[in-house]
């Protein structure tokens, strides 16, 4: 069984699980023609539930499965952080602003000449293409550092400075690239406790007990499983999000094709310029990494949720849309930087290597020419 798990998380069978779980997802929202329900977004669902007032249909408890997915997700990476990694990210400047420039200088209006060169014809496409470039993600790029391999400790300080960030600049972006448009600003703060906060919560809690009852290396042979959950949570969020516009993907599959080829060029374009940068700046693979991720990856819930409340369904179905690419293609970055890592950091690799082995003790030599 634990081979079997590594096999599905260093990418050998992870491809073709993912194929087969947007198979399901398509399958399932053909069948039941899932898009044609009214759907409650994620945060309004959980307080409706609070409130005893939300109604268990099968598009909105599917709704909800994205949160249950993105916490089975996030929860694993977050159990590898210790507080003092967090400290030691915190103090890196270098990283902190690559990130920054990246998501608040350039990735917004990056998306807006992409929106313009090749949605300009289809106004509710522009605008959710738009839409999804305004906030950097606040939650799986967590999930694809963790996957990459790359330093989750930083990824999340990254996360908790984007979060805060956007929480002032949203509100200003939106206005200067589409105009007059009214959303609860707090929607920012909610996502990062729902997607961020609870996740990361779980895992300091997961950690502090595992290690106090079994140790470091009982708790590295626990991880083992406890980190397939990541690659369980991701599969599952694919059925979800797939099942939510299946039918309309066979329907309109030109919908999907129109946003695909500015969103991947993006993606593809946004992450290679990081990841090279870091790695001429000098910054080590797990950095890279991480701060790579940051600067690509983009805030679909929030997308989602401002165009659900400021703009047309039309332009709603646009940003519902974008993580059904976003989510394969970053997956595809993963791959990507796992097999650079030798070629691009081969020194880094080299000295990892020799720490390994010089922390081996030499095995006692004994002399057999010793006379008696």
């Amino acid at each position: 069984m634990r081979k079997y798990l590594e096999k599905v998380q260093d990418f050998r069978l992870l491809p073709l699980f993912v194929i087969i779980s947007m198979a399901i997802g398509i399958g399932i929202g053909k069948y039941y023609g899932i898009s044609n329900f009214q759907l409650t977004p994620p945060i309004d669902a959980i307080k409706s539930i609070l409130n005893g007032t939300y109604q268990f249909t099968l598009a909105n408890t599917l709704a909800l499965g994205v949160v249950i997915g993105l916490f089975l997700m996030m929860y694993p990476a977050m159990t590898n952080v210790k507080v003092e990694d967090l400290g030691k990210a915190a103090r890196s400047p270098k990283q902190l602003l690559i990130v920054l420039f990246f998501n608040f200088l350039m990735a917004p209006f990056f998306m807006l000449l992409l929106a313009k060169l090749f949605l300009s014809g289809d106004q509710d496409l522009y605008v959710g293409l738009v839409l999804y470039g305004l906030a950097p993600c606040i939650a799986m790029v967590i999930v694809f550092t963790f996957l990459a391999l790359g330093n989750n400790a930083l990824a999340i300080v990254l996360v908790a400075i984007n979060s805060i960030a956007q929480m002032i600049l949203i509100p200003i972006y939106a206005k200067l690239l589409l105009g007059d448009i009214s959303f609860d600003a707090f929607l920012v703060g909610e996502s990062v406790l729902l997607y961020l906060g609870i996740p990361l919560a779980a895992g300091f809690v997961t950690r502090r007990i595992a290690v106090n009852k079994m140790g470091e290396d009982g708790f590295k042979h626990f991880k083992t499983y406890l980190d397939s959950l990541s690659i369980i949570g991701l599969l599952f969020t694919l059925i979800v999000m797939f099942a939510l516009k299946g039918d309309l993907i066979l329907e309109k599959p030109s919908i999907i094709i129109q946003m695909a080829i500015p969103m991947t060029l993006f993606f593809w374009g946004v992450f290679t310029v990081v990841y090279l940068i870091s790695w001429k700046l000098g910054l080590s693979y797990e950095d890279s990494v991480a701060v790579a991720f940051n600067s690509t990856g983009r805030d679909f819930e929030i997308a989602i949720a401002i165009a659900i409340t400021a703009f047309s369904p039309a332009v709603a179905l646009a940003t519902v849309v974008g993580p059904l690419i976003e989510v394969p293609v970053m997956l595809a970055l993963v791959w990507a930087a796992r097999k650079s890592r030798k070629r691009l950091f081969r020194d880094t690799v080299a000295d990892e290597r020799r720490k390994t082995h010089s922390s081996v003790p030499e095995p006692i030599q004994v002399r057999t020419d010793m006379k008696k």
